[in-house]
């Protein structure tokens, strides 16, 4: 009876393993960008359903939180909407040497939220930058009512962080911005203060009023529309990207091949954002 016993456990045990590893082999771990959190989503859910085997689990956190994910091996896809920092190439190439592998998977436009009653439609990237930077408190200053501005943007592991500091704000933040902890949640405070601006996604602009963006004082001002983003003549414009450690092979190459196959691709405009294909 013992031996019967030891034997039925010994059985129990493989068929345990196998089936741990037959569903270990089929998940994909993304994490990373809030930005791309719905996109993503969006993707995995799709994907699920046409391929039930497979478990994607998607999670945001910031791009940052993505790529640091990345390099200690805690996720398969890093979601990132701004490039790779050249410090964290150099942490893949310590500990897997490697120079992961950048995938451009969508572009996005991003926009300059204004609540519905600021009298303010318009601003010049100087302007949007000189009044996140804190050198432009006043919304008289641009043509508004005689009241202070109220700044709301990301914390600093967010790629739309960084992107916006990098190519709009282009100095340091001013410390009187309120940082948030995703782009939803900076929609929602200018969608309730009438002073209050903020930035973010195209796709998460609901509620709130996309500022339109001149390129200089001469320039039109572009509302971020389809056809503004894909033709670039909305100034503020981005890619977005997955990264991973080496080139994917097995189900996770089949992801991405499908991410950027005409189907997954016919997916990004669903949500807001933009096809690179």
């Amino acid at each position: 009876m013992k031996t019967t016993k030891i034997k039925l456990a010994a059985i129990l045990l493989v068929v345990m393993a196998v089936g741990f590893s037959f569903t270990s082999l089929n998940k994909i771990t993304v994490k990373g960008s809030d930005t791309m959190v719905i996109l993503s989503q969006k993707w995995a859910e799709v994907y699920m359903q046409k391929n039930p085997g497979t478990t994607i689990q998607v999670t945001g956190g910031g791009s940052g939180v993505g790529l640091a994910a990345l390099i200690n091996g805690s996720t398969d896809i890093a979601n990132s909407s701004r490039p790779i920092k050249a410090t964290e190439v150099e942490k893949l190439k310590a500990r897997y040497n490697t120079l992961g592998v950048e995938i451009p998977c969508a572009k996005d436009g991003l926009s300059v939220y204004l609540n519905k009653a600021n009298g303010v439609s318009e601003l010049t990237v100087k302007q949007i930058g000189q009044i996140f930077a804190g050198k432009i408190t006043n919304w008289k200053e641009v043509g508004g009512i005689d009241a202070n501005i109220r700044l709301y943007g990301r914390e600093s592991s967010s790629g739309t962080f960084a992107f916006f500091k990098d190519n709009v704000v282009k100095t340091d933040y001013s410390p009187s911005c309120q940082t948030l902890p995703g782009t939803a949640a900076i929609v929602n405070a200018v969608k309730k203060d009438k002073l209050g601006i903020g930035y973010g996604g195209a796709a998460y602009a609901e509620g709130v009023k996309d500022c339109k963006v001149k390129k200089d004082d001469k320039s039109p001002g572009i509302a971020p529309t389809a056809e503004t983003i894909k033709n670039k003549t909305y100034p503020i414009t981005r890619y977005l990207y997955m990264y991973l450690k080496s080139r994917p092979t097995g189900e996770t190459k089949a992801f991405v091949d499908w991410i950027l196959s005409p189907e997954g691709q016919k997916i990004i405009t669903s949500v807001g954002y933009f096809p690179v294909k």
